[in-house]
């Protein structure tokens, strides 16, 4: 969601080109204005903007600002519209705020606050904290009291950060949810939102934790909790580097994270098998996976239909009833937990609110949680008993293209130990999946391939209004997943459905405008598809077909477009298949001139429910 980066330096230097390399590493957040504040000669001076950060940055080069304390915004709007009034940071004469979540009770604050005179010029609940703090400082209260006060009274999710008028060296922040991150540099610290925002400062952050408010100086920091009570963080080596948000001559991030396909799933698979050697070798785990009688799959979004690809492997490979759900929607249903169950969370951030939310209401039950996770500091990366970490590195673009595969291929490999434990495998099946699996690379570097194939099809789709998705098995969540990235990045509404299903009600959508993407792998469901896919064309709708050379050979009608894809086995052939797809959504998308990287109204870290 919203990004934030602090600096505090040495008199000697200024800021503010520091503060907007930050807020250009948060991009990837998604944002729809942005601002930065800065302490100069005794004064608060603040810079915002609505839209991209170009208008933020032209408005400086006109207007320029100078400080060696300051603080910076990305916003991503909730209450209030996008424009320059709502941006951040606010601010009063003495003290200015950036903030990242959501005060609950804003309303209540904002009538105490009003029945007292203060007046509001936007319409954000930031404001109320920002109030608070200052009606605490005008009382005579030091600003870690004023913000601990503050806090005392706010309920909700939030990360802010603090600049205070008459105190040039200092900036105080405090979470509760949302990341935050403590950098550290010679003569300077830094805050921000997360260890990407200040990868071009330092490698040396600490984490804060739940409750956490740090005061930070240029000389270092000191961390309280929220009875004023000091805390130690330990500092650790950020592991993102400079070059982790260039394009590398991509002209987007998404196209070069499709790209990184290949390389970062032999990273991952590395990690849980040897491929030579087509051997498992998981560290040993806190209990017994033949003794697990129930496997419970929570996640959002893309890490969801992950999740819904696994299910299939988990039930038909390793025989263990799975239960699969949205995480904003698990926690609320109080479900269940057994004793002997175990329940596994997928996030690319590891900060997704309502999956860390569904986390902490499994802990409250006594179940012990796994987590597939790409930010090893991450608050889920903590929170869970065993972390199984993607190698996928940053991943830019909001729409996820490497994340998802990459947990497909931890999901897969996981299968496969839960199978050998369980012993519902015999060795010359799991060596025959391990060999498919070290061939999973290469397989997705020839479907890079038929780039300029796909390509062409998408140019098919500029003028459509509807296209539909579908799939049987592991390929329906593919459909769903496809469908996802068309919308998320182009705006072209999409649906996926179970191919069984169109029969049920979404054949009634099937004419010649509306496009089906299907997705048939020549696998044991191949002619069950095949029967779904003549009745589309024998109702006039074109039809886009993945499928390998021999499910293609079935078909002569010219109302298809195909896409031919390697021969893959039932294992890794989701993995295959989403590289298409993803390529599909991007030129789609390219030529309809959206914001690849950047679609509107879209965050990349969801960190509020």
């Amino acid at each position: 969601m919203c990004g934030i980066v602090g600096i505090v330096s040495s008199q000697k230097n200024n800021v503010v080109s520091g503060l907007i390399e930050g807020l250009r590493r948060l991009e990837y957040r998604g944002y729809d204005s942005s601002g930065v504040a800065i302490i100069s000669e005794n004064k608060l001076l603040r810079r915002r903007k609505a839209g991209k950060l170009v208008n933020l940055e032209a408005d400086l080069k006109e207007s320029p600002v100078s400080g060696n304390t300051g603080i910076a915004h990305t916003r991503w709007a909730t209450h209030g519209i996008p424009n320059d009034q709502n941006a951040h940071p606010h601010m009063t004469d003495q003290v200015a705020i950036v903030h990242n979540g959501i005060i609950e009770n804003y309303h209540l604050l904002k009538d105490q606050l009003l029945e007292k005179g203060v007046q509001f010029t936007s319409e954000t609940d930031t404001e109320v904290v920002l109030h608070l703090v200052n009606q605490h400082l005008e009382q005579g209260l030091s600003p870690f009291e004023s913000v601990k006060k503050t806090l005392s009274v706010v309920r909700g999710a939030f990360a802010i950060a603090m600049l205070f008028r008459d105190y040039p060296n200092l900036l105080i922040a405090a979470r509760s949810g949302p990341p935050l991150a403590i950098g550290y540099g010679k003569e300077e610290m830094y805050i921000g939102s997360d260890a990407v925002a200040l990868s071009h400062l330092t490698q040396q952050v600490t984490f804060l934790e739940d409750g956490d408010i740090a005061v930070l100086e240029n000389s270092g920091v000191k961390i309280y909790n929220l009875e004023g009570k000091r805390v130690e963080r330990k500092i650790q080596q950020s592991k993102v580097g400079t070059s982790s948000i260039d394009k590398e001559g991509f002209e987007h991030f998404m196209l070069k994270e499709i790209h990184e396909q290949p390389d970062v799933i032999r990273r991952t698979l590395s990690e849980y098998f040897n491929i030579t050697h087509t051997g498992l070798h998981f560290r040993p785990l806190p209990f017994a996976l033949e003794n697990v009688s129930r496997l419970t799959i929570v996640a959002c979004g893309t890490a969801f239909y992950a999740g819904m690809v696994a299910k299939y492997w988990f039930e038909n490979i390793a025989r263990i009833p799975v239960e699969l759900d949205i995480a904003s929607e698990f926690r609320y249903r109080q479900p269940p937990m057994p004793k002997d169950g175990i329940s596994l969370f997928i996030s690319q951030s590891g900060e997704t609110a309502d999956t860390l939310a569904a986390q902490a209401y499994v802990k409250s039950q006594g179940q012990p949680s796994l987590g597939i996770i790409n930010v090893a500091n991450s608050s889920l990366a903590r929170a869970v008993d065993v972390t199984f970490l993607t190698q996928a590195g940053p991943e830019i673009g909001v729409a996820s293209t490497k994340a998802f595969t990459t947990q497909l291929c931890v999901l897969a490999v996981l299968a496969l130990a839960f199978a050998q434990a369980r012993k519902t495998i015999s060795q010359e099946d799991l060596t025959q999946y391990c060999k498919d699996l070290a061939q999973l690379p290469l397989l997705i570097e020839q479907t890079l391939l038929l780039k300029k194939d796909i390509a062409e099809i998408a140019r098919s789709l500029l003028e459509v209004n509807n296209v539909l998705y579908i799939g049987r098995g592991p390929s329906y969540p593919l459909a769903l997943e496809g469908a996802l990235k068309l919308k998320e990045i182009s705006y072209i509404h999409a649906e996926g459905f179970a191919a069984g299903e169109l029969k049920h009600g979404p054949i009634a959508l099937i004419e010649e405008s509306v496009p089906t993407v299907a997705i048939a792998p020549y696998d044991s469901l191949f002619e069950k598809t095949v029967s779904n896919i003549q009745e589309i064309l024998s109702r006039r709708g074109p039809i886009v077909l993945l499928s390998d050379e021999k499910g293609h050979s079935l078909f002569t009608s010219q109302a298809i477009k195909r896409i031919i894809l390697p021969t893959t086995s039932s294992l890794i052939a989701p993995m295959v298949y989403a590289i298409p797809t993803q390529l599909l959504a991007y030129y789609t998308a390219v030529y309809k001139g959206t914001d690849v990287d950047q679609p509107r109204n879209l965050a990349k870290s969801v960190t509020v429910e």
